[in-house]
């Protein structure tokens, strides 16, 4: 037996006798990527006080690595079928642990946005592989067992990210959450070529380039606009942004509806099975990243929680998913897509709905059912319409077809970061206001105002006052805690109100079980044929 597996999977006669090995890697490789976005949310506190960062620059070393890598992965995916996905697994995997490195051995500002900014890179180079390769490696009978557990890897890397960084940086400084990606992506590599298959696509025309090009200005400027539009007001370069990705949008559809080999069939939004499974995946990343956005600062700054304390928090939640992802694989066969999805975003959206309830006085329990519906609702519905979205593609436009899944997944992180952060910033901002404006020295109230944590910092400052300052710091600390509550309660009920929106929407949009596919399939099987016998099924 060769140490490298250097047969190409499509031309085996048989399944890869490693595909579950395999599996291992890909699930290994997106466990890093999903973790690069979660461990930063506990570890942003040190870096604030560190680097000084302001409320934007703060924002830009979470959305550093967002843009590049919502905007790249389309195109990305389309290269990596042409040449080489095992390549690309690699050589995304390499990038990533550059960023990585770099990330955590610079002290300025504008180079941890630029290292974030090359992880974001190699993840928009990983995460598309990961899918692409997992759908050629496995037959159709064992493909959904395969992308449900890595639908449960993402889950699992929600929690698992502010886990290890709290861990880290009980003894660390925050570089050590850069630098804990690169052991793992080393192991990556390692093991993507000693049991990942070659794969690539088989006849495959020229890339549309202008097509991919469009893709990234249209998805680049709509994720820029939407970071900087909601938190720092719709001035000229928002607005700007956000025109160019209208247009940009149009002209991307125009091309590809005329181009005989597109980047993205666009008409295959006009697949219920595939438009409806697209919108699940934005909605649930938009309610679970934008709630746990909130939630884990309410833990570290109203309820004292430090970092590890906060990450052990959140392991109900990956848990939770695991549940869902066990029972997923025994319902979404018997009921269908649209029950599956559906009842999925029923549950989550009952799980940000709950969180209106928090108040001044909330404790930790009042966080944990809402994350335990939240992270049930991901593992019961992700990985079904994963699969769906994945089974709408031949097997010469998988990369596509993991790079359309992970942009709507990681679109919805950013509208939910950018739309529900600025909700709650500009909530408790107002709230606290109303409580203590003209008590405290203009430049001391903007602060406050900014953020809890900047709240929380004033209030330590007037406590040093001698006279009567521990009375006013208690004071002001109390109005702080309370306008933070009050706007997570806002926040979320805005949040669920969207959520609602966005489930009743993917509910009318799925088809029920009766409904075929363009080849002739129900939407419990949504593969093609010509996908069943490329890989050997």
């Amino acid at each position: 037996m060769p140490l490298f597996p250097n047969t190409p999977v499509e031309k085996m006669t048989e399944p890869y006798h490693r595909r579950w090995w395999a599996l291992l890697v890909l699930c290994l490789s997106l466990l890093i990527v999903v973790m690069a976005n979660t461990s930063l949310i506990v570890a942003a506190p040190d870096m604030t006080k560190d680097l000084g960062l302001s409320s934007s620059d703060l924002q830009w070393v979470i959305d550093g690595y967002t843009v590049p890598y919502a905007a790249l992965m389309l195109v990305l995916g389309a290269i990596g079928d042409k040449y080489s996905r095992r390549g690309a697994l690699v050589l995304g995997l390499l990038i990533f642990a550059g960023g990585s490195v770099m990330g955590g051995l610079v002290d300025e500002t504008s180079l941890v946005i630029t290292a974030r900014a090359i992880m974001g890179v190699g993840a928009a180079v990983v995460m598309p592989a990961t899918l692409s390769l997992l759908v050629a490696i496995f037959p159709r009978a064992e493909r959904a067992k395969a992308i449900t557990a890595w639908s449960a890897t993402s889950g699992l890397a929600i929690a698992a990210g502010p886990l290890a960084a709290g861990w880290l940086l009980e003894n660390h400084a925050w570089g050590s959450t850069f630098l804990m990606n690169v052991p793992v992506a080393v192991l990556g590599v390692v093991g993507a070529l000693l049991l990942v298959p070659p794969s690539k696509a088989e006849g495959m025309g020229r890339i549309d380039y202008v097509g991919g090009l469009l893709s990234i200005v249209s998805v680049g400027s709509l994720v820029y606009a939407t970071i900087e539009g909601p938190h720092f007001g719709w001035g000229v370069g928002p607005i700007a942004a956000a025109v160019v990705a209208g247009v940009g949008l149009l002209a991307f559809v125009a091309w590809e509806l005329k181009h005989p080999n597109p980047m993205l069939n666009v008409r295959k939004f006009t697949e219920r099975p595939f438009s409806g499974s697209m919108l699940a995946v934005l909605f649930f990343f938009f309610g679970t990243f934008g709630s746990i956005y909130y939630s884990t600062q309410f833990l570290q700054f109203v309820l004292g929680y430090d970092a590890l304390e906060t990450g052990i928090r959140l392991l109900p939640l990956a848990g939770a998913v695991f549940v869902g992802s066990a029972v997923t694989g025994k319902l979404a066969p018997k009921l269908g897509v649209k029950i599956v999805v559906g009842t999925g975003m029923v549950i989550g959206t009952a799980g940000v709905f709950l969180l209106t309830q928090i108040e001044t006085g909330s404790t930790y329990t009042d966080f944990l059912t809402p994350l335990l519906l939240l992270g049930f609702a991901i593992g019961l519905s992700l990985a079904p319409a994963t699969d769906t979205i994945m089974g709408s593609f031949p097997e010469d436009e998988l990369g596509v077809g993991g790079g359309a899944n992970d942009t709507a997944l990681e679109l919805g992180c950013a509208l939910g970061i950018a739309i529900l952060g600025s909700l709650l910033a500009t909530s408790y901002k107002d709230k606290l206001t109303d409580m203590v404006g003209g008590h405290l020295p203009a430049e001391a109230m903007d602060v406050a105002k900014d953020s809890v944590g900047g709240g929380i910092a004033v209030a330590e400052q007037v406590a040093k006052n001698p006279q009567g300052g521990a009375e006013q710091a208690q004071t002001l600390l109390g109005a702080v805690h309370e306008s933070f509550a009050h706007a997570i309660a806002h926040t979320s009920l805005i949040g669920g109100i969207i959520m609602a929106a966005g489930t009743l929407i993917v509910i009318a949009v799925l088809p029920g079980r009766g409904h075929t596919t363009e080849h002739g399939e129900e939407d419990a099987a949504p593969a093609t044929e010509e996908q069943t016998e490329t890989v050997g099924a």
